[in-house]
């Protein structure tokens, strides 16, 4: 079988096993024969017409039956890019998503190009958004905490490979280890998916650690208690950020509000949904 047709067979498999579009079944089927051939996608489109050898084809039949059965593609091929940067992932971490690259715009939006800004990232898992703001503000001192070794081992490796040296990393439950350490700017991609959503045993999240997706009955337990230890953390006229489920920006808000930050703003993401919010300390 030559590559053209097995992209077909690979793609039309997947279309009916997960529901996938088309278009997104074709481009999963090119990665994955991507990973096995070792080239780029330019080069799987005008070599079409060479044939697999045996063991390559059934190296891509492995993967292939990995992603049927559901286990999502950024785990089988050990990577995900992120904000224009190529991130290692595990299932010791959340797969970084381009939703959260709007959390990343507006901590940009809040960190000076041309001065120093002392930066936390609040359950930092792969290190996708502290490293992706040290890579945009070179002049910022960024910390990133996780209460997980591994996901703070993988951050490092991250940081490492993608040239970022000065990112401190710090195993911590939320500020448990930050005593005496304030900040200008705090980040968080927190767990906030209530607890029995049946999204947690649909698609990708059937994968990911429980502990970085589900926070409580109505998802919000996590941002509470950032929201209610900050303050010790934030200096004067600081920010606080969150992404947050499609249907909490207002919860999120007035949570902020009621802790006397203000202003008090959301920020949509690409598809119009509400996905970050975000508050200046009064203090």
């Amino acid at each position: 079988m030559n590559i053209k047709a097995l992209i077909a067979t690979a793609q039309d498999s997947l279309n009916n096993a997960l529901a996938l579009s088309p278009q997104q079944a074709r481009f999963e089927a090119q990665l994955l024969l991507q990973n096995i051939l070792q080239v780029n996608r330019a080069w799987l489109l005008t070599h079409e017409v060479y044939t697999l050898e045996a063991n390559t084809h059934g190296d891509f039949e492995s993967l292939l039956k990995r992603r049927l059965s559901g286990e999502p593609i950024a785990y089988i091929l050990g990577k995900r890019e992120f904000y224009g940067l190529d991130f290692t992932v595990t299932p010791d971490t959340l797969i970084p998503r381009p939703d959260t690259e709007t959390l990343v715009e507006a901590a940009l939006e809040k960190i000076p190009s041309q001065q120093t800004c002392t930066v936390l990232d609040l359950g930092t898992g792969s290190g996708a958004i502290a490293i992706a703001i040290a890579k945009h503000r070179p002049q910022a001192k960024v910390t990133a905490v996780d209460q997980s070794q591994k996901a703070l081992t993988l951050a490092q490796d991250n940081a490492r490979q993608l040239g970022v040296a000065d990112v401190q990393l710090v195993l911590s439950d939320w500020f448990a280890a930050l005593s005496g350490q304030t900040f200008d700017v705090m980040v968080s991609n927190p767990p906030y998916i209530a607890k029995d959503d049946p999204h947690l045993s649909q698609g990708d999240l059937r994968f990911e650690p429980l502990n970085a997706l589900a926070a409580g009955e109505d998802g919000l337990d996590c941002i509470r208690q950032i929201i209610n230890q900050a303050e010790q953390h934030l200096n004067p006229q600081g920010w606080l950020l969150f992404e947050h489920g499609y249907d909490q920006a207002e919860k999120v808000a007035q949570l902020l509000k009621s802790a006397n930050f203000d202003p008090v703003t959301s920020v949509a993401d690409l598809s119009g949904i509400w996905r970050v919010t975000l508050g200046k300390s009064k203090q």
